[in-house]
């Protein structure tokens, strides 16, 4: 009862909590279409690259969340643009920035005055006294444009998910599609940085998704299933994270692989049950 009072009586509480709530609405609608089109590797790849924006921003003395996203944004278009026009193969542009992004990240975080290594460490797992009011407003509004999204073009999005040739025969525009999904997935990234953490920001992402899918292959299901199961998984991160003082990142991922495991036992159980 402590958390529940504490969260009334407490911002930063308040905050991540709303946070969790939409990143896991974000999350549930970015991360179906990343494993659906198998694009894991590429979020993983902006999610590092990203750090190469908070670096400078730190040292600049800017938001770090505006120089992540400026960086995490650059990278998602040009590693779909190198894929498209330039001919490099996707996965040889994803290692390039991955490994760019956190190594600019890291040299500008040792170049700032006053570089401490909790600066580090908030940002590559997650900690829930971070995360602030604009970041909260920031994720509200990623969130409504996500819906409302989904809720008008959640067809060619899944077209082009699943089989791009066929969306564009079908007179799809797959390039503007692939664009603006790559552009919303490194924003849904970097926006739930502060929550999860760079490193485990990607499990988010897929791991919700992968439990859903245990019950459901519906492409639509599949999204409000990983948006609800990613929103519980926070919420119950946070009070873990609450009570045994730890980053907020590794308790979510701790309550996500239970679930699956529990998710996982529970399918077996069933398909035995319906084999005997």
């Amino acid at each position: 009862m402590d958390f529940i009072a504490d969260i009334f009586q407490y911002r930063y509480l308040m905050n991540a909590l709303i946070a969790c709530l939409l990143s896991g609405v974000t999350c549930g609608i970015i991360g179906t279409y990343i494993v659906a089109r198998r694009m894991v590797f590429l979020s993983g790849g902006i999610t590092h690259a990203s750090f190469g924006g908070i670096g400078i921003a730190f040292y600049l003395g800017v938001n770090p969340i505006l120089g992540a996203l400026l960086f995490a944004t650059i990278s998602a278009v040009g590693i779909e643009y190198a894929g498209s026009r330039m001919k490099i193969r996707e996965d040889s542009a994803i290692g390039l920035v991955w490994g760019l992004g956190m190594a600019v990240g890291a040299l500008f975080m040792s170049m700032r005055p006053g570089y401490t290594s909790g600066d580090l460490s908030n940002f590559l797992f997650g900690s829930i006294v971070t995360v602030t009011t604009s970041d909260v407003v920031m994720l509200a509004i990623l969130t409504l444009i996500l819906l409302v999204a989904a809720l008008l073009w959640l067809r060619p999005i899944m077209y082009v998910a699943f089989d791009r040739e066929f969306a564009a025969s079908a007179g799809i525009r797959t390039k503007t599609i692939s664009y603006l999904m790559s552009i919303a997935t490194a924003v849904c990234i970097v926006l739930s940085i502060r929550v999860m953490g760079i490193v485990l920001l990607v499990s988010l992402l897929t791991m919700p998704i992968v439990i859903a899918n245990m019950v459901t292959k519906d492409y639509r299901l599949l999204t409000i299933y990983g948006s609800v199961i990613a929103s519980i998984a926070g919420v119950a991160g946070i009070a873990l994270s609450y009570y045994l003082e730890v980053p907020s990142g590794p308790a979510i991922i701790f309550i996500l692989t239970f679930a699956l495991i529990i998710v996982k036992l529970l399918s077996l159980h069933q398909r035995n049950s319906c084999t005997n």
